[in-house]
């Protein structure tokens, strides 16, 4: 929800209020894009890493409030569930070897945080979707203690007036009829930010749109929810399921989800702020003392602390941020596509080629944007988090790709090319364009890339690989389904210890 949230029921403001405070908000913002008072240009990155906590046998931790207390570190936050923390990474100017700085800073912060947790009997795992966690355990007594938690998942079931189901189709599926919004909890994300000025806004929230694709399918690592294996990265429809605010007749009248890729380009960053007043109602209708109008006649900076926390309530996958620091306000692009993990080497090879990428296509003379139809990068989407580094993908025609053979092909110049092609022929080298661009040293660049590029030629990344190792052990080794997760989870932790990428990890 991006900041704490501390209410009652009847602490809750009235709606039309709050209406009334995000169109101030929502003014003041229009008037300082008009004014230019935003931060100069600044190649800003930061990240946060959301964690698992479990036990040596690999099943869920409850033990987030002790674990925070021992690593005693305003670094290290609680996060939904109480086999949840979260760190945040101090942000870091792109360039030079900041990738490798990133590198020690991570896998020192993460070591450390690992042996505290182990004096309180859990261990840190950097996973999407923790593969032993079951139904049992998404329920209420496990969501962290506070406010938001609570209230956020009061406002959602009761904007939805029925019990929350999930029904996911993979490579099996699962139903379960009712659950709470603990179970989005099983989702473990890396969030990549990237500070940007308004006027080069839209273009980095339309590149990071367009790569979302390719993005899903190279970092997927979440293949199981409870007890089953579904997409290979799974967080996304467990999302739009467990935190879906809209009944049956909602969904068929077309009302957006508050989980949301979107429907369109955009010019703006003002076309998002719009969209979340326009089509989303408030979920936390609290308000603070703050005119914007007036702070921003008097010289000042407004918090805009509606807009951010409605903001914070909407789940978009690239999603806008505005935020004040040292007094000055600055905009953000906050990509949330990504699973934790496996190692501290892939979350960089991720970020690498996400900031490489979306520097790479922002920067295009003619925009992919102008070329690809959103409704098909939203397909992508879908369909690299089902099928992972076996999805086929749309993108515009004309790139290396071609070389390879027929495609499929759509109009306007589209066709649907397998990942791994389109990312070796088309995508690395414009992510690797995109890295100089920033000034990386060609010493990092070359080493977090070609882990992106062992992925695609091994056809091996997290997913793949407990997928894999699952099956060996229910089909070679015997063991039943419940204990394969279990022996495949625990292996998971020793290898993501010792920090090797994971398309290098053994099967066997």
């Amino acid at each position: 929800m991006g900041e704490k949230v501390a209410a009652a029921g009847s602490d809750l403001a009235d709606r039309q209020l709050y209406r009334r405070k995000l169109r101030q908000c929502l003014e003041a913002l229009e008037l300082m894009l008009g004014e230019r008072r935003f931060d100069r240009p600044r190649a800003v990155m930061g990240l946060e890493i959301e964690l698992n906590l479990a036990d040596e046998s690999g099943h869920p931790a409850m033990l987030n409030e002790q674990v925070l207390a021992a690593i005693a570190s305003g670094d290290f936050q609680t996060e939904l569930g109480r086999f949840n923390i979260e760190v945040n990474i101090a942000p870091h100017r792109l360039g030079g070897r900041v990738l490798e700085t990133l590198r020690e800073e991570i896998d020192t912060g993460l070591r450390y945080a690992d042996r505290k947790a182990a004096e309180v009997g859990a261990r840190i795992v950097t996973v999407g979707i923790l593969p032993t966690l079951t139904s049992d355990h998404a329920v209420l007594d496990n969501m962290s203690r506070g406010d938001r938690y609570q209230l956020l998942n009061d406002r959602i079931l009761a904007a939805r007036g029925e019990d929350i189901a999930l029904d996911i189709d993979g490579v099996e599926r699962m139903r379960v009829d009712s659950i709470s919004i603990v179970a989005e909890a099983a989702c473990t994300s890396l969030q990549l930010h990237l500070q940007v000025t308004p006027d080069r806004f839209a273009a980095v929230w339309n590149a990071a749109q367009a790569l979302a694709g390719p993005q899903v399918a190279l970092g997927a690592n979440s293949p199981f929810l409870f007890e089953r294996e579904l997409w290979r990265e799974t967080r996304p429809i467990l999302f739009e399921q467990a935190c879906d605010t809209r009944p049956a007749e909602l969904k068929v009248q077309g009302v957006r989800p508050i989980t949301w890729f979107g429907e369109r380009w955009i010019d703006s960053p003002m076309d998002l702020f719009e969209e979340n007043l326009r089509y989303f109602p408030s979920l936390l209708p609290i308000c603070d003392d703050e005119d914007p109008l007036k702070v921003l006649a008097a010289g000042g900076i407004p918090g805009l602390r509606e807009l951010r926390l409605h903001n914070g309530t909407i789940y978009r996958w690239n999603r806008p941020v505005y935020d004040v620091a040292d007094g000055v306000p600055h905009l953000r692009v906050e990509n949330r596509a990504l699973p934790a993990g496996p190692t501290v080497v892939d979350t960089l090879a991720n970020a690498a080629f996400y900031y490489g990428l979306v520097r790479a296509l922002a920067d295009q003379p003619r925009p992919v944007w102008n070329r690809l139809p959103f409704a098909l990068a939203a397909e992508n989407f879908h369909q690299a988090a089902r099928h992972g580094l076996d999805a086929s993908l749309w993108w515009p025609r004309g790139g290396r790709f071609g070389a390879r053979g027929p495609a499929v092909r759509a109009g306007g110049g589209v066709s649907r090319v397998p990942v791994r092609d389109l990312v070796r022929d088309e995508l690395l080298p414009l992510a690797r364009q995109g890295l100089d661009a920033w000034g990386l040293e060609p010493v990092d660049r070359d080493r977090y890339l070609g882990i992106v590029e062992d992925r695609c030629r091994t056809g091996m990344n997290g997913a793949a690989w407990q997928s894999a190792v699952f099956h060996d052990l229910r089909d070679q080794g015997g063991l039943d389904r419940r204990s394969a997760l279990e022996r495949m989870t625990v292996r998971y932790m020793e290898l993501m210890r010792l920090g090797e990428p994971v398309h290098t990890w053994p099967v066997r």
